[in-house]
């Protein structure tokens, strides 16, 4: 399925230019097929969980499943198949490769280098604020989503879809298919880094302003190792580190 990146590849891209704009959706079209796969992708996760959470259609309700583990669960591992499988279809029309288009190429060795400071750089500064801020490093949604997954007996699951489903479904929307639709040339790369970072930070709405920030930061660096390493795996790697290391405070902090 992941093809390594041509040598010729410009801009992450295997074209010139003038060829890859050709074959890439535009602004609006990039924005409204995402949005089209993002809420595709919800809808049938929503009725999964309403149906097996008993929550019926209220959304007050629904309201109750976010800090509910298993819901959690739910939501992720239905909605992200939908979204990806969308996101290739519309890659699809729009490419003769869908992996090309969403560059999901493998890094090279030399990326890792840059995936590893980059994590480290995002440890630190996040734990670091918190700290000086006299806050928790664990937010009261890790803790509420682990005690509840634990008490379902649903630890392993939980990991898998925090660590792994989301970040594919997550990072193949937005450095994946609205990064490349909103990276026109070289020279607006961080138009497409902050905007996908902005979109990406608001998303998060389970957490308060300050983690939304720090989620924020996190997406500009997202976007600029998308950029950097020319590779959507790198992001969904850097992504699924940042979470799992997340999901370990949160392991230990309930074991002291």
């Amino acid at each position: 399925m992941f093809r390594r990146r041509r040598k010729n590849e410009s801009l992450g891209l295997p074209h010139s230019d003038a060829r890859r704009r050709a074959k890439t959706w535009g602004w609006l079209a990039t924005s409204g097929l995402g949005l089209v796969a993002a809420v595709a992708g919800q809808l049938p996760a929503l009725a999964a969980v309403s149906w097996s959470h008993d929550y019926g259609f209220s959304f007050a309700k629904l309201q109750h499943m976010a800090g509910d583990g298993v819901a959690v669960i739910t939501l992720v591992c239905v909605s992200t198949p939908v979204q990806v499988g969308l996101l290739f279809w519309f890659a699809r029309l729009r490419s003769s490769s869908a992996v090309e288009y969403l560059a999901l190429t493998l890094p090279r060795k030399r990326d890792m280098v840059v995936l590893l400071l980059s994590a480290a750089v995002l440890f630190a500064a996040s734990d670091g604020l918190s700290w000086l801020l006299g806050q928790n490093v664990v937010t009261p949604f890790q803790d509420d989503i682990y005690r509840s997954a634990a008490s379902a007996g649903a630890q392993v699951w939980l990991w898998l879809a925090v660590v792994v489903v989301a970040p594919i479904g997550e990072e193949t929307l937005f450095r994946g298919f609205l990064f490349r639709g909103w990276q026109r040339s070289s020279g607006d790369a961080w138009i497409a880094i902050g905007t996908t970072a902005f979109l990406w930070a608001i998303v998060h709405v389970q957490y308060d302003s300050l983690v939304i920030g720090e989620i924020l930061l996190a997406g500009l660096a997202l976007g600029w190792v998308r950029w950097r390493t020319r590779s959507t795996i790198s992001t969904i790697l850097l992504h699924s580190l940042l979470n799992a290391v997340g999901m370990a405070e949160t392991y230990f902090q309930l074991r002291r």
